[in-house]
């Protein structure tokens, strides 16, 4: 009788034990195989870590987007995986159904997805900082404090006029938390890219260096959207240069001024007195007036040979210009343009 007592009791234990050993291991596998992430979606999320966010900020960031459904299971795998002691910044992407262990594995071994950034149609350095950093983690303060530091830039070979030089405009891939120091490597890395052997020997043969090249282009780039009658324009600069005739380019006055508004140079504003007022200074000012696209850079490089020394801008006003090689011509060009601007009452 007690034996078959024992022997109900003994099953019944057996039974209970089965069952919640069934039931822990269908737990322990909806918290490692389980969809968990991005339930209700059909997109990525791209998930931001900042350099001094901690798991606690992960995980409360994932919650409040309803990017994780069930954020205990989520932190016990973390705990266990020890990823709760080893966060990684950076930018990672979250799809659709993603597993707390297929999730997890990703943010403890830092596996990025890379941003692309472009930055074109610069002047300044205030606007370079805006578009570099637009969608990085590093402020545009902090790339201010950069480029604004004379003792740190001269380390790639470039003062405060020049540096401007050293950003080529295109699209990069970059890891979101990228530091501004290493932004500043990657960018030298890619200036240093661009200056292939043909492209330096052309600057050589010119006579110029890389610097001027892009001092230069961004004044040809100012002068003209049109891409293809760029090589021409810095035919003429290059005429100028050459028969030391000071270039005259109203974009360096604009830059000098600092008022891009300007819509029409007046001789008040060829008094100003700046080594960018290429009016009473000749030669090329201290550095770009802008940043240069590599259309630009390359229609120095491979600058038309002509005759002209002079152009305008053409009366239909459809951006382009009406080039001229005597004095004589270009101040009838210019008269037609003048009478253009005056009848459509721009001043």
């Amino acid at each position: 009788m007690l034996s078959e007592k024992r022997k109900n009791i003994y099953l019944v234990l057996v039974i209970a034990f089965s069952v919640m050993a069934i039931s822990l291991s269908f737990y322990f596998y909806q918290i490692f195989f389980s969809p968990n992430a991005l339930i209700d979606s059909n997109q990525n999320y791209m998930l931001k870590i900042g350099s001094n966010d901690t798991y606690k900020t992960v995980a409360n960031r994932l919650y409040d987007d309803h990017v994780v459904n069930d954020l205990v299971s989520f932190s016990f795998l973390a705990k266990i995986l020890g990823y709760q002691d080893n966060v990684k910044s950076g930018l990672y992407t979250v799809a659709p159904k993603m597993t707390n262990l297929e999730l997890i594995r990703v943010l403890r071994s830092g596996k990025q997805s890379p941003i692309r950034v472009t930055f074109n149609n610069v002047r300044t350095k205030e606007d370079l900082a805006e578009k570099i950093t637009a969608n990085m983690e590093i402020s545009e303060e902090q790339f201010l404090h950069l480029i604004q530091d004379s003792v740190y830039i001269r380390k790639y070979n470039f003062n405060e006029e020049t540096i401007m030089s050293m950003f080529v405009p295109n699209t990069y891939e970059l890891w979101w938390n990228t530091s501004a120091e290493a932004l500043f490597d990657r960018m030298y890395k890619e200036y240093e890219s661009f200056w292939t052997d043909e492209r330096k020997q052309k600057a050589s043969t010119m006579g110029l260096n890389q610097t001027e090249v892009s001092t230069l282009a961004s004044i040809v780039q100012a002068e003209s959207q049109k891409s293809d009658e760029r090589s021409r324009i810095a035919g003429v600069y290059l005429n100028r240069l050459q028969l030391g005739i000071p270039l005259q380019a109203d974009p360096t006055l604009v830059f000098a001024l600092g008022d891009f508004e300007i819509k029409r140079v007046l001789n008040v504003h060829k008094e100003t007195d700046s080594p960018y007022n290429t009016y009473k200074y000749a030669g090329l000012p201290p550095g770009p007036i802008n940043l240069p696209d590599i259309n630009s850079l390359d229609a120095v490089l491979n600058a038309e040979d002509h005759n002209y020394l002079y152009f305008c801008a053409k009366e239909d006003f459809s951006g382009y210009h009406s080039f001229a090689s005597t004095l004589a011509e270009h101040n009838a060009n210019a008269r037609r343009y003048q009478a253009a601007l005056n009848a459509a009452k721009i001043y």
